[in-house]
Order: C-alpha cells, then sequence, then structure tokens
C-alpha cells in the first residue's frame, strides 16, 4: 500500500496569511517561552485553500511541559487576540501536544501521523523528518476517532445544559464534525486515502453507506452553524452517533 502524500511545504502561502502567521508565532513564542517546542500549521490555510475573511486560522503547539493557569490564560487571550486584531479571521483554533507524547511509540498513529500528514511547521525542531510516511490503515482510523463514543457523552450533556446560544453552536458545531470525521474513519482503510475538508469525509463516506445520507446532511446543518432545537440536536447523537460508536466496534472486531 501507497503512503499518503505530504503537505507542501515549498509554496509560499497565500499573502493575505502571512502577517497574521507571523503575528501567532511571535505571540506564542513570546507568551511561552521554554514551554514551548514548536508550532505547526493545519487546514486549509496550510493547505493554501483558505477564504480571506472566512477561513479560521488552525495551529498546533507541542510543548515541554503542561501550561500553568496563568499560560492557560494567556493562550485563551492570545486566541481571542488574533481575531481581534485581524478581523478578517474569525477564529483561531489550536491544538496542543507534548513532546514527550508525541515521540511515544504508543502515540505514533495518532501524533506521527498528524505531525507528517496534516501539519507544517512554522517554528521550532520540525517533528515531521522523525516519521516516515504512513498508510491509511485502521490503526490511524481508531487513533484518530478511536474517542468517539466518549465524546458524543460529553458534548451530549454540554449541549443538554447550555442555555447560551452561542456556546450551543459550538458544542454543536465541533461534535458533529466529530462525528463526520468518525464516519470517515469507518471507510478510511477502504478508501486509501485522507480527506482533509467535511465535504470530501461526507463524499468518502457515502460511498458506502448511502442509505446515511440524510443523517449527514443534518451534521452539516450543524457544522454551518444553523440553529436547531436541542432536541433535534439531541436526537442525531443519540441516533446516529450510536450507530457510528456500534458500526466502529463491529469495524473493530473485524479488524483488530
Amino acid at each position: 500500500m501507497k503512503g499518503l502524500p505530504v503537505l507542501d511545504g515549498q509554496t509560499p502561502f497565500q499573502q493575505e496569511y502571512v502577517p497574521v502567521l507571523l503575528d501567532a508565532v511571535k505571540q506564542l513564542r513570546a507568551g511561552f517561552g521554554g514551554a514551548l517546542h514548536s508550532i505547526y500549521l493545519f487546514g486549509s490555510v496550510a493547505r493554501r485553500e483558505a477564504v480571506w475573511g472566512q477561513s479560521d486560522l488552525n495551529l498546533t503547539l507541542i510543548l515541554h511541559r503542561p501550561l500553568t493557569d496563568s499560560e492557560q490564560s494567556l493562550l485563551n487571550t492570545i486566541k481571542w487576540r488574533i481575531p481581534t486584531y485581524h478581523t478578517d479571521v474569525p477564529s483561531v483554533e489550536i491544538k496542543i501536544g507534548y513532546l514527550s507524547e508525541v515521540l511515544s511509540l504508543d502515540a505514533i498513529f495518532k501524533w506521527g501521523f498528524w505531525i507528517k500528514h496534516c501539519c507544517l511547521c512554522l517554528y521550532g525542531e520540525d517533528l515531521s523528518t522523525r516519521f516516515g510516511c504512513f498508510e491509511p490503515s485502521w490503526d490511524v482510523a481508531k487513533a484518530f476517532n478511536g474517542d468517539i463514543k466518549d465524546e458524543l457523552t460529553v458534548y451530549r450533556q454540554k449541549i443538554m445544559k447550555t442555555k447560551v446560544v452561542s456556546n450551543y453552536l459550538e458544542y454543536c458545531q465541533y461534535i458533529a464534525k466529530k462525528m463526520l470525521r468518525s464516519c470517515f474513519s469507518l471507510v478510511m482503510h477502504r478508501e486509501k486515502c485522507w480527506a482533509h475538508t467535511s465535504e470530501q469525509c461526507a463524499e468518502a463516506f457515502l460511498n458506502y453507506y448511502p442509505d446515511k445520507s440524510l443523517e449527514i446532511e443534518r451534521l452539516f446543518t450543524l457544522i454551518n452553524g444553523t440553529q436547531v432545537p436541542k432536541r433535534a440536536a439531541l436526537f442525531l447523537l443519540e441516533q446516529f452517533g450510536s450507530w457510528i460508536v456500534t458500526e466502529f466496534e463491529k469495524i473493530d472486531r473485524k479488524i483488530g
């Protein structure tokens, strides 16, 4: 089986994003000093497919140690500050990893794959050079989405309890994206490819489960930020979410 391609590290980034990236790296370096090992870019900006004024900025920080409470507060401030000063960037997502875990054998299918195939290094030692190219395997699928059962439980509770509309929409969007990514994970080892976008995830999944088109359509309703009644969102999590978990477990028993 052929290894998956890596992101293009040579082509310049879209010009309008360069000042944003420089500012983000500057703030993160200044804020976290010795705790910071490296900074990576992922998502549409990394793929040079971002839409100015619409696309979020997605970063991964690899740290030497967990952040203190004050450092976590500073990180939240930076996540708020960047879109405040760069108003054409709607929001900033920051994924955190720790160097010891990233380099551990147990996390190779999660962090090794993530760094090698989904990210580009902006600052620090480029850990992607430590890994060879990965294949689109069930091991990778499990590493990324084996926690879907727990995530559904957590976000079901969050959605039930929240009374703040913005939080409700955020929770719905997150878990819908997670469910869609898990749907793709069910077929990745058969498709023998990696999907970078929600649309690619949906297309690959529906190649094998065409009867689930209505459920996928409903996930996109949540992903796009449309407010639906809580009972409708919770029903989707309960019914379709349970199906995803069951299917995941069925394939895992078969493949191992």
